[in-house]
């Protein structure tokens, strides 16, 4: 397991590169949860998510010689765009492995970056794990994985180190945290960094319906995966198992899971614009969904809810903002 000072020598590494988002609230939001309800938006973040934070980590902890023969990576989108913006501030090469079925717009900003993409078919069934390996062979590359890297993970520690400071600086020491939920990389992070930090925080994470192979794991304490190809409108955190580093971490550190339907996810996220100006794309919503609709399953007291993403093609938004 990494520790907390893998989270804070990754901090040091952070300063000056990595955006401190702040801490949110809104007095329309507490009224329909019934509790204060804190939003920590990763939107805001360079590349649009909390991604970013994790492939700086990655890349800056290289040494220079590797990392100069480049990266490869795969990703739907966040962990594409964090992994190339951070390739390209180091001047170095990243080819990334991304679903042709990936929204379009994770896709343009991802070669916008400099990066090489790679597509393949999801839905038929195409390993990008394989594609992936045979790419390192091939080129020399580095692979940097989406959540299943302890580097990766000591980058997303970093939001809860700020999550523990922002929510004293709010006079909050005791809360639940949701975490939008895929590989189980932020969880982890956030989970490890708040057990050094805010020990009296329970972090839990929060998966969309059809999904929810972590709440299902920890629930059994033993990896669960999910069946059919990794396809649905919460495309950030789509899954097939919690990784082999992060499910440990989370089973050590975690409350149980939470389980949030598509339409929960298009209700928080026009409320999240609404309300507070923010977009947020349907996965990076799965944590203020369970906020406000799943009280009765959340302890009292205070909740802290990550906004974990907000690339969401525009088409894709004006819909769901138009819907009722």
């Amino acid at each position: 397991m990494i520790g907390i000072a893998d989270i804070e020598a990754a901090a040091d590494r952070a300063k000056g590169v990595v955006r401190r988002t702040p801490l949110l609230s809104s007095p329309f939001l507490d009224d329909i949860a019934g509790r204060r309800v804190f939003l920590k938006p990763e939107v805001l973040q360079h590349t649009g998510s909390f991604k970013f934070r994790g492939g700086w980590s990655a890349l800056s902890v290289m040494d220079a010689d590797t990392r100069a023969r480049g990266v490869v990576a795969f990703s739907s989108g966040n962990h594409a765009q964090g992994v190339a913006l951070a390739a390209k501030m180091h001047g170095v090469p990243a080819v990334i492995l991304m679903p042709a079925d990936a929204p379009v717009l994770k896709i343009e900003n991802t070669r916008a970056l400099g990066a090489e993409v790679v597509l393949y078919d999801r839905a038929g069934g195409e390993s990008r794990e394989e594609m992936g390996e045979a790419l390192r062979v091939e080129r020399g590359l580095t692979l940097v994985k989406p959540y299943d890297e302890p580097m990766v993970i000591a980058g997303q520690g970093t939001c809860g180190l700020e999550i523990a400071e922002q929510a004293a600086e709010h006079g909050v020491t005791h809360a639940t945290v949701l975490t939008c939920c895929g590989g189980g990389g932020l969880t982890a992070g956030i989970a490890t960094a708040l057990a050094a930090r805010a020990p009296d925080m329970v972090v839990r994470p929060v998966e969309p319906e059809g999904f929810d192979d972590v709440a299902r794991s920890l629930a059994t304490g033993g990896i669960e995966a999910n069946n059919g190809p990794e396809v649905g409108l919460c495309d950030a955190i789509l899954t097939r198992a919690p990784g082999q580093i992060t499910f440990p971490i989370m089973a050590a550190r975690c409350g149980p899971g939470l389980v949030v339907t598509e339409e929960e996810a298009k209700s928080a996220m026009r409320h999240a614009a609404n309300r507070l100006k923010l977009v947020v794309e349907p996965g990076g919503a799965v944590a203020l969904a369970a906020a406000l609709f799943h009280g009765d399953a959340l302890a009292d007291g205070p909740v802290i809810a990550t906004l974990s993403g907000g690339n969401v093609d525009p088409e894709l938004f004006a819909r769901i903002m138009a819907e009722p």
